[in-house]
C-alpha cells in the first residue's frame, strides 16, 4: 500500500471513529438480551393467590404453616384494618430447566376468609428463562399483569393496598424503572378487612400450588398496617411447608420495626 493509500485508510478510519463517538445515544441503547422475559396476561391469567394448607389458623401471635405462603399475617375482628403497606427489592432468580414461580406482595384479608384485595410482583422460571412481572389481584378472579411496564432484578418496589370505605385501591410503584401503577375497585364479596398480610408466595398455577422458584432472600421494609409498624399488631409469622412433609420451602425472620427477610429454602 502506498504511503498516500494509507494515510487515507488512517483518515477515513477516524472519520469513522468520529462520527461514532458523535452519536452516543446509539452506542448507550440497551440490548433486547439485557431486558428480561416479562409476565404476560397470558401467564397471569392462570395465576392465583389464594392461601393453601394453613395450620392453626386460629392463633394469635404465634408461629403456624402454609404449603404456599411464608411472611407475616396480622389478623382481628372485622374492620381492624383499612391499609398494608411495605416496600422490597425485587430478587433474582437463576433458572434451570424446571419450571417454577415465586411472588412478593401485601394484601388485606386472606388470612381467615376467601376475600382477598392485593398487589406485587413475581420473579418465575419458564422456559428456562427468568420471567419478571408486576400485578394486582381481587379473589376469586385470578391476578391480572399490569401492561406497559418492565421488571427487572434489584428494582426497587413499594407496595400499597387501601379500604377507602367505598373501594380498595391497589398501588404498585417502581421507583428504579421510574413507573407507578394504581388499581381500585369495589373488593372480594364478602371482604372482611379482618387481616393484613406482607408475603412471599408459591403462586396456585394452573388450580395446584407451583414449585417455588429460588429467590435467594427478599427483604421487606417499612411493612405497615394503618400506619403502624406490622409488628405492633402482634402478626402472626407464617412458614412455608411442603404439603407431604414439615420440611421447609421458606423462612420468615423475626420482625422488627417494620423489617424482615424471607429466605428460600427448597421448592
Amino acid at each position: 500500500m502506498s504511503a498516500r493509500s494509507s494515510a487515507g485508510f488512517v483518515l477515513v478510519t477516524a472519520a469513522a471513529l468520529t462520527a461514532a463517538l458523535a452519536t452516543p445515544a446509539l452506542a448507550a441503547a440497551p440490548s433486547a438480551a439485557h431486558t428480561p422475559a416479562q409476565l404476560t396476561q397470558a401467564i397471569a391469567s392462570h395465576e392465583s393467590h389464594t392461601l393453601h394448607g394453613l395450620a392453626k389458623p386460629g392463633k394469635v401471635n404465634a408461629t403456624v404453616s402454609s404449603t404456599n405462603w411464608s411472611g407475616y399475617a396480622a389478623t382481628g375482628a372485622t374492620g381492624a384494618y383499612t391499609s398494608v403497606t411495605s416496600s422490597w427489592t425485587q430478587p433474582s432468580v437463576s433458572c434451570g430447566s424446571a419450571t417454577t414461580y415465586s411472588s412478593f406482595w401485601v394484601g388485606l384479608d386472606g388470612y381467615s376468609n376467601s376475600a382477598l384485595e392485593q398487589t406485587g410482583t413475581e420473579a418465575d422460571c419458564i422456559g428456562g428463562k427468568a420471567t419478571y412481572g408486576a400485578w394486582w389481584e381481587v379473589l376469586p378472579a385470578s391476578e391480572s399483569a399490569y401492561s406497559g411496564v418492565t421488571v427487572k432484578g434489584g428494582d426497587k418496589f413499594t407496595a400499597t393496598v387501601t379500604y377507602s370505605g367505598s373501594t380498595f385501591t391497589m398501588t404498585l410503584a417502581d421507583s428504579t424503572e421510574g413507573w407507578t401503577k394504581t388499581t381500585t375497585h369495589a373488593g372480594s364479596s364478602g371482604f372482611k378487612n379482618a387481616s393484613a398480610e406482607v408475603i412471599a408466595e408459591a403462586p396456585e398455577v394452573g388450580g395446584s400450588v407451583a414449585s417455588l422458584a429460588n429467590f435467594g432472600t427478599v427483604n421487606f421494609t417499612g411493612a405497615k398496617a394503618d400506619g403502624s409498624n406490622l409488628d405492633t399488631f402482634s402478626p402472626n409469622e407464617i412458614v412455608m411447608t411442603k404439603s407431604s412433609s414439615s420440611a421447609v420451602r421458606a423462612q420468615p425472620g423475626s420482625i422488627s420495626g417494620g423489617s424482615f427477610s424471607d429466605a428460600w429454602k427448597a421448592n
